[in-house]
């Protein structure tokens, strides 16, 4: 590549961004900040969607441990995504959910970076030490609305998905906008929701 155009610039992000990824089909993009920060913003739009804290309590609670993100990837499918941190644990998230739903038993040894195989199902994690450490991760099939939301978000952008003559609650879907309706709220029939619509 000769030459490259700039695009545009993400604002929302306080502190030192530090690790970023793309969704599979390019739709969401996941930003992790040096501090407890993990963000999914709309590319498109430069919006965020959901704020994320790696670590617990929330960073805005007082005894909330003073740690920073390392990395964040999206798995294969798109519908989750794993975070590694300086408290030595490595999580995965569901979109749509404030609340982990993996969390190592055993301590990641000072991981800096991760990533999932391409088939999922293993999460690789890269330490100081010079160790490359692998977790089991549960495996999914994806649900057909999601297949053809991904199909359909590879190449048509939020504006356009918005452009459409279709329901609105079909562009929330569609744009992943459903993710702020989701957003805080943790209780059992919610996480049962959540998975299943994705």
């Amino acid at each position: 590549m000769r030459s490259y155009t700039f695009i545009k610039n993400l604002e929302g992000s306080r502190y030192f961004l530090v690790s970023c990824d793309f969704s599979p089909d390019g739709a969401l993009l996941i930003t992790a900040a040096f501090s407890k920060q993990i963000i999914l913003w709309d590319p498109y739009t430069g919006e965020p969607l959901m704020k994320l804290s790696h670590c617990f309590p929330p960073p805005y609670f007082p005894s909330a441990p003073d740690i920073s993100v390392r990395a964040v990837r999206f798995s294969p499918e798109g519908l989750y995504f794993a975070s590694v941190a300086e408290d030595r644990a490595m999580r995965i998230w569901a979109l749509g959910l404030d609340d982990p739903v993996v969390d190592t038993e055993a301590p990641v040894s000072n991981g800096l970076c991760c990533a999932f195989h391409p088939q999922g199902g293993i999460v690789a994690t890269g330490t100081r030490d010079g160790y490359v450490q692998f977790w089991s991760t549960p495996r999914i099939v994806p649900s057909l609305r999601h297949l053809s939301r991904s199909s359909l978000r590879h190449s048509v952008p939020t504006h356009q998905v918005m452009a459409l003559p279709i329901p609105n609650k079909m562009k929330d879907f569609l744009t992943y906008g459903t993710l702020k309706q989701y957003h805080e709220r943790t209780d059992l029939h919610h996480m049962q929701e959540v998975l299943s619509l994705n």
